[in-house]
């Protein structure tokens, strides 16, 4: 049970962000960004946007840094991974 991050290298709304992800359970990720103070609107399918001024301070509070595709790989092995739906699909369940 472990929550991961990987590097703020991102771009998005004059930022660059890193995605959180949990290898075990939605449940642990949420509790995670509780802590970390992310927003709930933060969260989108299957991880937590969050700001490169955040990334420290998760780090601190126990996430572990690893790279991008790293992170991908263990959120699908987990099971956890949510794509997007094909355009004109269902949005996907939170």
């Amino acid at each position: 049970m472990t929550v991961y991050i990987d590097p703020p290298t991102w771009p998005g709304h004059g930022r660059v962000w890193s995605h959180l992800v949990s290898d075990s359970s939605y449940a642990e990720l949420h509790a995670f960004a509780r802590r970390l103070g992310a927003p709930q609107r933060a969260f989108e399918r299957d991880h937590y946007d969050i700001p490169s001024a955040g990334y420290p301070e998760a780090v601190r509070l126990g996430a572990v840094e690893i790279g991008s595709k790293e992170l991908v790989r263990r959120l699908t092995e987990a099971g956890l991974r949510r794509r997007k739906p094909p355009p004109g699909g269902p949005a996907p369940a939170r």
